[in-house]
């Protein structure tokens, strides 16, 4: 999302725009189970809170990026998605590989 937003493109203009864009991030879908959860959750629930200090901390600059300028992922658990293949893989963590694919590799 971060590297998203330090470069806008075709996936939003900022971090509101990148999260909400249309099949970006599931949460934000119709169908989504969690997308209730998202719509009703208010700042006296603590994970949101620290969720909300994470956010704070990405858009100062003040968090390393563990992915590598990473613009995509996904769960490697499923099918490897068509736009993974020959792309600028940087990573894996947990259940998510991540690739530089909408900007260079160099990071520009």
């Amino acid at each position: 999302m971060g590297n998203r937003a330090t470069h806008p493109g075709w996936w939003g203009h900022d971090i509101a725009g990148v999260c909400q864009a249309h099949a970006q991030f599931s949460c934000w879908n119709t169908n989504d189970p969690n997308r209730e959860k998202l719509l009703t959750v208010t700042d006296s629930d603590m994970q949101f809170r620290e969720a909300l200090a994470l956010a704070s901390c990405l858009v100062k600059g003040c968090l390393p990026d563990l992915t590598g300028a990473a613009d995509h992922y996904y769960d490697w658990r499923g099918q490897r998605p068509r736009w993974a293949q020959d792309r600028f893989y940087k990573c894996t963590i947990g259940y998510h590989r991540f690739y530089r694919v909408g900007l260079r590799g160099d990071g520009t």
